[in-house]
């Protein structure tokens, strides 16, 4: 039972190595992506997505220290494993959310689901796919005519004179 504890004294601090390189990663990632972008809504969205960071490592730092008293038994170990690691992935999902918003992505889902196809990198995601990127340049308005001859709308002088005396209320003027 001795050598059963140890390894998994051993596993935790690798955990713990692993967990504390992952965030502070992360979190210099960020940093760069949003320094990139720069103003206001970057920064805050910054600060949101650090302050989501900070709250998760503290979560994590928990169940480690939970893990660490659950020892004795395994099972509840595993239970706190599984709900760290669930924790790590839903960690990672947001930074790729994140750093693809801040890459200007129209369509974060959409950019999500290409992206494992250009080697998780999103510059190479914005080369091959630039419709995907960019913010404020949609669809071009519509300019021109149809043809057709506005509704309501009289075709002669005389016809155009007479609507609007109708719907003055004055009388039609015979010449």
């Amino acid at each position: 039972m001795d050598g059963l504890q140890d390894g998994t004294k051993i596993d935790e601090g690798e955990t713990q190595q692993q967990g504390s390189q992952g965030s502070g990663d992360q979190a210099s990632k960020a940093k760069q992506v949003a320094g990139a972008e720069g103003g206001d809504a970057a920064g805050k969205a910054r600060a949101d997505y650090e302050a989501a960071l900070k709250e998760r490592d503290e979560r994590i730092a928990a169940l480690e220290g939970e893990i660490a008293e659950a020892a004795k038994t395994a099972e509840s170990a595993e239970r706190l494993r599984a709900e760290m690691d669930e924790l790590r992935r839903q960690g990672e999902e947001q930074r790729v959310g994140f750093e693809l918003q801040m890459a200007g992505a129209r369509i974060v889902k959409a950019a999500r689901a290409l992206l494992a196809d250009h080697d998780n990198d999103i510059e190479k995601l914005k080369e091959a796919e630039p419709w995907l990127f960019g913010v404020g340049t949609g669809a071009p308005a519509q300019a021109g005519a149809t043809g057709l001859p506005n509704a309501g709308a009289a075709t002669d002088e005389g016809a155009t004179m007479r609507r609007w005396r109708g719907i003055a209320g004055l009388p039609d003027e015979k010449e």
